[in-house]
């Protein structure tokens, strides 16, 4: 029951922060109270995870989505990702797994944070939000990243 209500709250707040923000804030208040009982819901850090964070060997267990333009992804991007834009992961969500840890980045983790929150209203419990996006990613080794933060023992 919980999470049905914060789904209802969740979509309000979605589409209230589409909307031009209203001058009156008693005008607000269910969008407030809404906003107030998401922060309480929501996990510390919103669902991010840094690249140290997934060890080399796990990374083929996401479902990676690089949430920047087509001519970025072009450019350059994380090996196995799929490039969906960050305003429409909703548009092409019957692409993105319920079933599969998925990961989602842009450059520095904005945008991509954005997106993760509209896939989590959408019921996409699974999205992580790799904290500071395909910047901090490449600065710190890419896949290797794991290995030079985490000493691993024997």
């Amino acid at each position: 029951m919980r999470l049905s209500r914060f789904m209802t709250h969740a979509a309000v707040i979605a589409t209230l922060s589409m909307a031009p923000a209203l001058a009156n804030a008693e005008e607000n208040s269910g969008a407030i109270a809404a906003m107030e009982e998401y922060l309480v819901f929501v996990e510390y850090g919103g669902g991010t995870i840094s690249a140290e964070q997934i060890p080399k060997d796990d990374w083929k267990r996401f479902h990676v989505i690089d949430a920047r333009d087509e001519a970025q992804f072009d450019k350059e991007h994380i090996p196995g990702a799929v490039n969906i834009e960050w305003r429409q992961v909703l548009e092409k969500r019957e692409s993105i797994p319920k079933g599969k840890p998925v990961l989602i980045y842009c450059n520095t983790g904005s945008l991509s944070a954005q997106a993760g929150f509209a896939l989590r209203v959408a019921g996409y419990e699974n999205v992580r939000i790799l904290q500071g996006g395909f910047a901090d990613w490449k600065a710190k080794g890419g896949f290797d990243a794991a290995t030079k933060a985490t000493p691993r023992t024997q």
